[in-house]
């Protein structure tokens, strides 16, 4: 049992951080509210599974390719400084009204969560280096039930992290000012443009060095 709770905790501890992912996340809750927040949480999740299961498979070599990651670091370049702009250019629209969760389906908070995870390098260097690590040394000694329980309990600390920041988010709507819930917006945003200039100083290293 203590093994299992151990996994919980690097997944808890993995997912804490506050990464690009995790500053979108925020954002969402920030501005549609704890459902939307949960769903684009659940579309990275999705990701994190699928990564998990091509790590598993042997098909992260693959991903590991120079070609490989140079196209994903261009691909999150690209969709965070998106984001990250166009969150700045209708940052005055942040309000505490409840009613803007009306104007955007949870199917596209949901696809937006996978899809910018997806393309997010750092999620791919997380499933390559950390849960390969794991699963090298895991394999030769654990049987394949206990693999999938382990990997399991990492997902479970992952959704914990992403259901405190949801409703931390979708909380903050309620008690903050529109202008403090604004700042706070603006911080996530400027977050995403750094990681985003981050990505393309990667993309252009892989190209030319």
């Amino acid at each position: 049992m203590n093994s299992i709770f151990t996994y919980i905790f690097l997944g808890v501890s993995l997912a804490a951080p506050i990464g690009p992912v995790k500053a979108v996340l925020l954002n969402t809750g920030i501005k549609n509210g704890f459902f939307h927040a949960w769903f684009f949480s659940l579309g990275a999740l999705a990701t994190d599974v699928l990564y998990m299961l091509m790590v598993y498979f042997g098909v992260g070599q693959f991903i590991d390719s120079p070609m490989m990651k140079t196209i994903l670091w261009s691909f999150g370049c690209f969709v965070l400084l998106y984001t990250g702009i166009e969150n700045l250019l209708t940052i005055t629209k942040v309000e505490v009204n409840l009613k803007l969760r009306k104007y955007t389906r949870l199917r596209h908070s949901l696809f937006s969560g996978f899809f910018m995870s997806l393309l997010n390098p750092l999620t791919i260097l997380f499933w390559l280096g950390i849960y390969g690590s794991i699963l090298a040394k895991t394999v030769g000694t654990f049987p394949v039930l206990q693999i999938i329980i382990n990997s399991a309990a990492i997902l479970v600390g992952i959704i914990i992290v992403d259901l405190t920041m949801s409703t931390v988010s979708s909380g903050a709507r309620k008690i903050l000012t529109s202008k403090l819930l604004s700042v706070i917006s603006i911080l996530s945003s400027l977050s995403m443009i750094g990681f985003g200039i981050y990505f393309g100083i990667q993309a252009f290293n892989a190209l030319f060095r």
